[in-house]
C-alpha cells in the first residue's frame, strides 16, 4: 500500500504580538512589558498516512491538530521538518476557505474547483451536482459575501467534496450548517471513505470521529503524544475535557 502523507519532524512556531494599538504599545513600554512572544503550536510532529486511511486528529483548543492540517493542507508552511503529500488535495479547512466574497456563487463554483485543481471542463460537468448538493440554486447568482456560514460552509464542502481528490481533509465542517445538510455530509464523507479515499478529519463531537475513522492522533500543546486505535485517542480525549474542567472548578 502506498503512503498519501508524510509528516517529518514538523514544528511551527508563531508570534504573539500583545500591542495592538499605540496606546497598548505606549502603556507596555513604559511598564517595560514584552510587546510581543513566540508561541510553538506544533513541535516535532511525525507520523505517515497510507492510501485509504482515514485518520482523525484529536485535541482541546490550543492542542496543534488545526494548525498541523493547514500544514498538510499546504496553506502554511512548517519552519523545520517537512510535509509531503502525493495526489491531488482537497477539503474544508476553514468555512468558506477559498470563496471570493465579491463573487456569485456561480463564480465561486469555478474559482474553487480551479483552484483545487479541477479543469473547467470538470467543473461544467459536475456543475450541477455541486449545486444541488449545496442547496443554493436559489443564491447561485449573488455575491456571496451575503451567504449565512451556513451556505458559505455547504458550497465550500459541496465543491470539495466533488473534485474526487486523493486526500480530503476537514476540519470542523460539520460544526456549521442545519441537521439534514450535516447528515448528508456525513453520507458523502462515507461514500468517499468506502471507495477508499485518504481522509484527515478534525473535529471535536469525538462519538463522531470514532464512527468514521479506523486510527486517531492525539496532540496535546503541540506535541503528538498518541497514535494508535481511534477509541483510545477518544477516550484521551475526554480524560483531557474532564481534567480541564476540573481545573476551571477548583480556580
Amino acid at each position: 500500500m502506498a503512503t498519501s502523507i508524510i509528516v517529518d519532524s514538523v514544528t511551527k512556531t508563531f508570534t504573539l504580538r500583545h500591542a495592538r494599538s499605540l496606546r497598548e504599545l505606549t502603556v507596555r513600554m513604559a511598564r517595560r512589558q514584552s510587546l510581543s512572544e513566540r508561541f510553538c503550536a506544533v513541535e516535532d510532529v511525525s507520523f505517515t498516512v497510507e492510501e485509504g486511511e482515514t485518520l482523525a486528529l484529536m485535541g482541546l483548543n490550543g492542542s496543534g491538530k488545526s494548525t498541523l492540517l493547514k500544514m498538510i493542507s499546504g496553506v502554511l508552511l512548517p519552519d523545520r521538518g517537512s510535509v509531503r503529500v502525493r495526489g491531488r488535495v482537497a477539503g474544508l479547512i476553514d468555512v468558506g476557505a477559498g470563496l471570493h466574497p465579491e463573487l456569485t456563487g456561480r463564480e465561486n463554483i469555478f474559482l474553487n474547483a480551479a483552484i483545487l485543481g479541477m479543469t473547467e471542463a470538470e467543473t461544467r460537468r459536475k456543475f450541477d451536482a455541486i449545486v444541488e448538493f449545496a442547496g443554493v440554486g436559489r443564491f447561485l447568482d449573488s455575491q456571496v459575501k451575503f451567504y449565512s456560514s451556513g451556505m458559505f460552509m455547504r458550497l465550500g464542502f459541496s465543491i470539495a467534496a466533488h473534485t474526487e481528490p486523493d486526500v480530503f481533509l476537514i476540519d470542523e465542517a460539520l460544526a456549521v450548517g442545519d441537521p439534514p445538510f450535516r447528515q448528508r455530509c456525513l453520507a458523502r464523507i462515507r461514500e468517499l471513505r468506502d471507495q477508499g479515499m485518504t481522509m484527515v478529519i478534525v473535529a471535536h463531537d469525538i462519538k463522531l470521529l470514532t464512527e468514521l475513522c479506523s486510527r486517531g492522533i492525539m496532540m496535546r500543546r503541540g506535541r503528538l503524544v498518541f497514535d494508535g486505535d481511534v477509541a483510545v485517542a477518544g477516550e484521551m480525549w475526554r480524560e483531557d475535557r474532564r481534567a480541564k474542567a476540573r481545573a476551571a472548578r477548583s480556580s
